[in-house]
């Protein structure tokens, strides 16, 4: 029987294989793939198809609810099932079938078509904040998932010789807030104004390509930088 970590820093192994899963696996690489950062062909129009739909079939219905709830949630349904008889892993077309199901639940019960995009709102919300306290907390978070990607531990937290690799996550960490609130500055204004069209487009111009221009924007900042070439000595006499 093996006894547990006593390490502060150690984390379940399932953390780390889950985020060289995700998107986020190449700011451990040499080079940057903007393929890679929309997952693709599939991956982007999983992203952007639900959404898209929704917005053109509630501008063809005259603005009605119901039609465009149905359309978006069938395309969902559609994408996870096309992964599974592709045999292909369904893990982000789950999250985007679920994040539509809460969209369309909320808008429902609600009645108001802009509460579709309330979830996205709220969760923009919530990945500020947590953004925020992991900087206030001294564990910034893209330097956590650049650490579990890198396997290379938690030092640069308190190590004084590896603070420029501290500065960089924290500088890091504040550009993903800087996407998050802007994204809220401009689209929570749009949901109480129940300009739903305009909000739908906004999600959608501001969610995979300022996505794509965060995580390269990261990448540059995280990216391993070669070592400081030494000079040569003065020659043996």
């Amino acid at each position: 029987m093996t006894t547990g970590s006593t390490d502060p820093d150690a984390v379940p192994e399932a953390v780390p294989e889950a985020v060289a899963r995700s998107r986020m696996s190449q700011l451990a690489g040499e080079d940057f793939s903007l393929a890679e950062a929309i997952g693709g062909v599939r991956g982007l129009v999983e992203s952007v198809a639900p959404g898209l739909v929704f917005v053109v079939v509630y501008l063809a219905s005259g603005q009605e609810l119901v039609p465009p709830l149905v359309a978006s949630l069938a395309v969902a349904v559609v994408l996870v099932v096309a992964r599974l008889i592709g045999g292909t892993p369904v893990t982000q077309a789950l999250g985007g079938i679920l994040g539509v199901g809460i969209g369309v639940l909320w808008a429902w019960r609600s009645g108001q078509a802009q509460d579709y995009f309330a979830f996205g709102l709220w969760t923009n919300a919530v990945y500020s904040v947590a953004l925020l306290v992991s900087v206030l907390v001294r564990w910034p978070v893209v330097g956590v998932v650049v650490a579990l990607l890198r396997l290379e531990g938690f030092a640069w937290r308190t190590d004084p010789a590896q603070r420029p690799r501290l500065r960089r996550y924290v500088a890091a960490t504040w550009l993903w807030i800087a996407l998050f609130v802007a994204r809220l500055a401009v689209q929570v204004p749009l949901y109480l104004d129940a300009s739903t069209a305009w909000l739908g487009t906004a999600r959608l111009v501001m969610g995979v390509p300022l996505w794509a221009l965060a995580l390269w924007l990261t990448w540059l900042l995280v990216r391993e930088r070669p070592a400081p070439a030494v000079p040569p000595g003065p020659p043996a006499r």
